[in-house]
């Protein structure tokens, strides 16, 4: 059986006593039903697996001794930040979850013009939480040890004019080449996702004017989500550790 991955904001050293969240706890002693003399693994964002042993659970409290750590291999050599227009209903939080099992370290949800979700306040807020959980379901399914930051907010023209030394790229249906042809110089990449309805010409003309490169992804129309993590996998294929 593959000992569970839980994920704790707390700091965590070998030899000692640590209690879980109130989180991590429901999910070891009430959904897994786990108990004393049995093994999980502990991270915390410092790049670090911990093997821990379980010496008292119940459903809401488990504590645990800290056995040992071990380095954390399996992050990409890209640094990929994803700046994402908010997609309609769950795709958001497919996108999400996908984009961090390949490796993505930092998303930033995006409005554009052509951006069906209208989210403000309370509601946003809400929502920036339940894609950083996302994020953090994702690192212990799929075994990384840091977890991606989904940043607050913000529109496409003010993603677009951070500065950045990483490379630029926007998919555009009339780019002259594809991920292949790309000859990148830096592992630090900023990829930019349109919405369902793509950019407005002006955002494209934006774009241009902040350095983006134009990249396309072959002949056929790709859904914002299928769009995100095609390109997402491209990148990893060709420049990071997939494949």
């Amino acid at each position: 059986m593959r000992v569970p991955r839980v994920f704790q904001d707390a700091p965590i050293h070998v030899g000692s006593d640590f209690q879980l969240d109130d989180e991590g706890a429901g999910h070891i002693g009430r959904v897994l039903r786990m108990g004393a003399g049995e093994q999980i693994s502990l991270f915390n964002n410092d790049g670090y697996d911990y093997l821990c042993e379980i010496s008292h659970a119940n459903k809401k409290n488990v504590t645990v001794k800290v056995l040992s750590n071990i380095e954390n291999s399996c992050e990409s050599p890209l640094n990929i930040h994803l700046g994402q227009v908010i997609s309609r209903g769950d795709r958001m939080d497919f996108t999400i979850q996908k984009s961090v099992e390949l490796g993505v370290n930092t998303i930033t949800p995006l409005f554009s013009e052509r951006c069906g979700v209208k989210l403000t306040g309370e509601r946003l807020a809400k929502k920036i939480q339940q894609w950083q959980k996302i994020a953090i379901s994702a690192c212990e399914q799929s075994g990384r040890s840091i977890v991606p930051q989904i940043r607050p907010a913000m529109s496409v023209q003010d993603w677009c004019a951070e500065t950045t030394t990483a490379l630029k790229l926007n998919l555009h249906p009339r780019a002259q080449f594809g991920i292949n042809g790309l000859n990148i110089e830096t592992t630090r990449i900023r990829l930019l996702i349109g919405p369902e309805g793509g950019l407005s010409e002006q955002e494209i003309k934006m774009t241009e004017t902040l350095s983006f490169t134009e990249i396309q992804l072959g002949p056929r129309v790709l859904r914002t989500e299928t769009a995100a993590l095609t390109t997402l996998s491209a990148l990893q294929m060709k420049f990071g550790d997939l494949g």
